[in-house]
């Protein structure tokens, strides 16, 4: 696929820029001419990963967080979100649904709804190292006129 578009973030992993990532991740896509659907779904999926960053990567600390937005194909945003926290034993247990390392205030749901509202996510993790968590949503194409 062809890079059209890209921007770069990079914040800490404090709670309250979950907010701030997920509007300018927002912001960036509305270039596609997304439907409130398509954007509300694309800001879940942002919220979850970076939410991620905050409670599981730096549990006991505040890290960096990097989000890097790509347009492709002009049809086609990919979101990538980076740490370099204390990473994934088990990248396929983590993504089973259920499955947390936060505590029992967490649903465990992170993975699974990242992947329901894309249409496709990969994780990579060392641990020790941090995780990249990187997801692509297709945008429908629009019928105009008659």
């Amino acid at each position: 696929m062809k890079e059209q578009n890209y921007m770069k973030l990079e914040f800490p992993s404090r709670s309250v820029n979950e907010g701030f990532s997920r509007a300018a991740v927002a912001a960036f896509a509305a270039q596609l001419d997304m439907t409130l659907t398509e954007m509300g779904d694309l800001k879940t999926a942002v919220s979850e990963a970076v939410t991620n960053c905050a409670v599981h990567a730096y549990p006991d600390s505040i890290g960096p967080v990097w989000v890097r937005v790509r347009i492709l194909d002009a049809d086609t945003v990919e979101v990538q979100v980076k740490d370099r926290g204390r990473g994934i034993q088990d990248v396929a247990r983590a993504r089973e649904p259920m499955f947390t390392t936060g505590g029992e205030e967490r649903s465990g749901m992170g993975f699974t709804i990242m992947e329901s509202f894309t249409d496709s996510l990969k994780v990579r993790s060392r641990p020790g190292q941090g995780t990249t968590v990187t997801m692509r949503k297709r945008v429908g194409k629009r019928v105009t006129g008659r």
